[in-house]
């Protein structure tokens, strides 16, 4: 396993803004510039990947006629109205 897949979400965000502010500055030397780019496009895909990880975890499961049902985050169930829970 990589050094970048065993970040948290929360770690892989900011060591790529670290990496963004560091690139963003101008003055890093062509071959530092390159790898940092690297480091961050994997850091990108880590947090990429962490996040349909956890899309998929947050279906939520409802009962519907005694019945569990698996719903897409974000999809209306029948009867919802706007109220938060």
């Amino acid at each position: 396993m990589t050094k970048e897949a065993e970040l948290d979400f929360e770690g892989a965000m900011e060591r790529l803004e670290e990496i963004v502010r560091e690139l963003e500055h101008g003055d890093v030397p062509l071959e530092k510039a390159i790898d940092l780019f690297q480091q961050g496009m994997k850091l990108s895909q880590v947090c990429g990947s962490k996040l349909e990880q956890v899309e998929r975890k947050i279906e939520m499961i409802t009962a519907e006629d005694g019945e569990l049902r698996k719903k897409p985050f974000g999809a209306r169930l029948e009867g919802d109205n706007d109220e938060p829970f």
